[in-house]
C-alpha cells in the first residue's frame, strides 16, 4: 500500500507540470483567493488552533511556545496580508538572466524556472504553512508541507481552506499538500523521495535541521541555526555599541538572527562593560561569561564551552572579553554557524578585516544582526535564512525558489 507521503508527493509532482504553465496574473489571482478565504474562514482556523493550544497546555508546553503557536483574528489577518504582499512582489519566473550569440549563429538565453516540487519541514508556527505555500506557488512550484505535530489541527484546517480557495482559480489544488502523519518516520521518508521532491527546506531548531541534513538524499537547502556574535572593538562608540548589542539580543531573542554571544575588547570592557551589562540585567537577560567577565560582573555566571556553542533563543547571553580582533575572529570561526556576525568599531581597517575574513551569510559593520531578514533586505517575504553556500545564501526570497534553464535557438546548426 502506498504511503501518505509518497501519494501526496506524486500529486504535487503532477500539479507541478500544470504550475509551470501558469502566468503571473493567474498565480496572483490564486494568492488573492487564498488570502480572502483565510479572512472568511478565520473563525474555523481559530477554533482548530484552540485544539492545538489545549493539547499543548495539557502537555506542559511553555508559555513562549504556546504564544508562537496561538492564532487570533489579528494574526490571521496578518497571515492573509502576507499573501497579498507576495502578490505585489515581482515574479522571477521567466526572468532573462543572460543572453549571448555564438559564432556559429546559435542564440542562447538563460532564464529562471521553478524548482519543481519543494518539501518544507518545519515546526510549531502555523503561519509558516501559509508563508511557505504562498512563496512556492508564486514561483510556480508545488509544495509538500510537513509541519510539527503541535500545530497539526491548525495546519490541517488552513490547508483545507487554501486548497478549496484554489478550486475557483487556474492553479491546481494539488499544488499544496500537507503531510498529516505526525510520526517522525514521515519526515525520514520525505528526505529520500528522490525523483518526486526536487529539494527539501528545513525550517526550525538545530536538531530538526541536523536530522534533515544528515539523513536526506534529496537535495537540501539548509536554513537557520543562528549562533550570532557581536564584537565590540576597542575604539567603539559606547552608545552605538550598547544600542546595537541590546537590539541584537533583546528585541526578539527567539529568532535565528538574534545575538547569543557578545565579544568585547578588553579596553572597552574595562571602561564600559559594567554599565552595558546593567542594561541587559534590567531587561531580564541572564549573563554568562569568561573568567575576566566574572571578575568584572558579579551577576554573571561562568560560561562553558557548551554555552558558547548553544543557540539559546532566550533571554540568556554569553560575554567573552578578548585581547584583540584576532581573538574575536578565532572565537567566531570556532563557534559561529555562518549566519550573521557584527563588528562595532570606528576603525576602518578592523571593519574591513572583519567583513573580509568572517565566513557568514551576513556580516555587519555598526548595525544589528536582527536585520538579516528578507523584508528588511527589501526582498519581501522569505522562505528562510540559508547558511549554506550552494544555490542560495542568506535571506531567501522568491528568486531563491527558482533554478535556471538554457534556451538555445538555431537555424539548422549541427556539431561537427
Amino acid at each position: 500500500m502506498i504511503s501518505e507521503v509518497r501519494q501526496k508527493a506524486m500529486l504535487a509532482q503532477d500539479a507541478a507540470a500544470i504550475m509551470n504553465r501558469l502566468t503571473t496574473e493567474q498565480k496572483n489571482t490564486a494568492l488573492i483567493h487564498m488570502a480572502d478565504a483565510l479572512i472568511t474562514e478565520q473563525q474555523a482556523i481559530i477554533s482548530a488552533n484552540e485544539l492545538d493550544l489545549q493539547r499543548g497546555r495539557e502537555q506542559g508546553t511553555s508559555p513562549s511556545l504556546l504564544d508562537r503557536l496561538a492564532l487570533n483574528g489579528d494574526r490571521v489577518a496578518a497571515i492573509a496580508e502576507g499573501l497579498r504582499q507576495i502578490v505585489e512582489l515581482p515574479d522571477p519566473v521567466g526572468q532573462l538572466l543572460e543572453h549571448f550569440d555564438r559564432p556559429n549563429g546559435l542564440k542562447i538565453e538563460k532564464v529562471r524556472v521553478p524548482l519543481g516540487v519543494i518539501g518544507m519541514i518545519y515546526e510549531a508556527r502555523p503561519n509558516v504553512t501559509v508563508d511557505a505555500a504562498g512563496l512556492c506557488l508564486k514561483t510556480g512550484n508545488s509544495v509538500v508541507l510537513r509541519g510539527g505535530s503541535a500545530a497539526i489541527e491548525s495546519n490541517r484546517k488552513i490547508v483545507e481552506i487554501l486548497k478549496k480557495a484554489l478550486g475557483a482559480t487556474a492553479m491546481p489544488a494539488d499544488a499544496i499538500q500537507l503531510i498529516e502523519d505526525s510520526d517522525r518516520a514521515s519526515v525520514n521518508e520525505m528526505l529520500k523521495l528522490n525523483g518526486l521532491l526536487d529539494v527539501v527546506i528545513p525550517r526550525g531548531g538545530a536538531s530538526l535541521i541536523r536530522n534533515v541534513v544528515e539523513n536526506a538524499t534529496v537535495p537540501v537547502i539548509e536554513t537557520g541555526a543562528g549562533i550570532c556574535h557581536t564584537y565590540v572593538d576597542a575604539g567603539a562608540n559606547y552608545q552605538m555599541a550598547a544600542d546595537i548589542a541590546f537590539n541584537a539580543k533583546v528585541q526578539r531573542p527567539s529568532v535565528c538572527n538574534s545575538m547569543e554571544t557578545l565579544l568585547v575588547h578588553e579596553t572597552f570592557a574595562d571602561r564600559h562593560l559594567a554599565e552595558l551589562a546593567e542594561r541587559f540585567i534590567q531587561a531580564g537577560v541572564e549573563l554568562r561569561g569568561c573568567e575576566r567577565t566574572i571578575a568584572l560582573l558579579a551577576e554573571a555566571k561562568p560560561a562553558t564551552e557548551e554555552d558558547y556553542g548553544t543557540e539559546y533563543s532566550d533571554y540568556i547571553m554569553n560575554i567573552r572579553i578578548v585581547p584583540h580582533l584576532d581573538a574575536a575572529l578565532e572565537h567566531i570561526h570556532r563557534f559561529g554557524t555562518k549566519h550573521s556576525e557584527c563588528i562595532v568599531t570606528e576603525n576602518a581597517q578592523h571593519a574591513e578585516r572583519f567583513i573580509q575574513e568572517v565566513d557568514a551569510a551576513a556580516v555587519y559593520h555598526n548595525a544589528s544582526t536582527r536585520f538579516t531578514d528578507g523584508f528588511e533586505f527589501g526582498f519581501g517575504a522569505e522562505i528562510g535564512i540559508s547558511t549554506q553556500k550552494l544555490h542560495a545564501r542568506g535571506p531567501m526570497g522568491l528568486p531563491a525558489l527558482t533554478s535556471t534553464k538554457f534556451r538555445i535557438f538555431g537555424n539548422g546548426q549541427i556539431r561537427g
